[in-house]
């Protein structure tokens, strides 16, 4: 899951501050986590946690540790729906189309030995808050996404069953680049996202392919991420970057043990 974290963090500079180019530094002074971090080590957690057995507890631990990560790391940009879901006694899913069930599915992709078990658990993460059909579906096409990179799929692999059953790919990002604008809905932004990652040419290219496209910078850039982790793995260098400016937290644990287990070619 570094390769989505990694993703957040360079995006991060640029969500409110959008460059339409690919010609941006991948850190500066101001690169950090946000919510898309923190969120994505609580679904690490939930799945590092779970004995694989029972899906409604796997739904159980992703309340727990979200609540339980969100209100140690106040401040990373939560929505504010998502807030008083955080600091709620008795949290309930509240219908959200957002694109904050495709920012912490990461784990999920990773994790999963099947790719109906991508889809399955993905509706399971997402439904603890997002769980109107567009948060589903988000979340279950990021993770389909990332399933079918690392078990070797093929880019046209990916961009077939991504269409035949979640979104249109008719666009390319030359071609939206001009006009495309802040859209934290699922469907204005994970097929942007998923398009970054198939016309990518490396990890780091990736990343900038999503981040020149402007809008919601840092969870474009974190859900293409992913993916390009699964498929291309992620260069030492940003990884190092990283675990520097997350720093000695509970976080960078997670994502270390996570990745240990389940991301081969982190």
């Amino acid at each position: 899951m570094i390769g989505a974290v990694s993703g957040d963090i360079i995006g991060s500079v640029y969500e409110w501050h959008n460059v339409k180019t690919k010609d941006f530094p991948l850190f500066t002074a101001f690169s950090r986590p946000t919510d898309d971090t923190v969120m994505s080590a609580a679904a690490a957690l939930a799945l590092m946690l779970w004995d694989g057995k029972q899906p409604n507890v796997f739904g159980e631990l992703m309340v727990s540790c979200m609540q339980r990560l969100g209100r140690s790391h106040p401040g990373y940009g939560y929505g504010g729906r998502f807030e008083k879901w955080i600091y709620s006694a008795c949290p309930q899913p509240y219908n959200s189309w957002g694109n904050g069930s495709a920012m912490r599915v990461a784990p999920v992709g990773f994790y999963a030995g099947s790719l109906e078990q991508a889809l399955a658990l993905a509706e399971i993460s997402a439904g603890v808050t997002h769980n109107h059909p567009q948060g589903i579906k988000g979340a279950q096409a990021a993770a389909a996404a990332i399933y079918i990179a690392k078990t070797g799929g093929s880019k046209n692999d990916m961009r077939n069953f991504i269409q035949e059953n979640f979104y249109d790919l008719d666009f390319t990002l030359d071609q939206i680049r001009p006009e495309y604008s802040f859209d934290v809905s699922c469907q204005g932004s994970v097929p942007q996202a998923i398009e970054a990652f198939l016309e990518g040419t490396d990890f780091e290219d990736v990343i900038r392919n999503a981040v020149s496209i402007g809008g919601d910078s840092d969870t474009i850039a974190c859900i293409a991420g992913g993916i390009a982790e699964a498929f291309y793995g992620v260069p030492v260098e940003i990884k190092n970057c990283v675990f520097e400016i997350i720093g000695d937290d509970e976080i960078a644990d997670i994502i270390k043990r996570f990745d240990l287990c389940f991301c081969a070619q982190a």
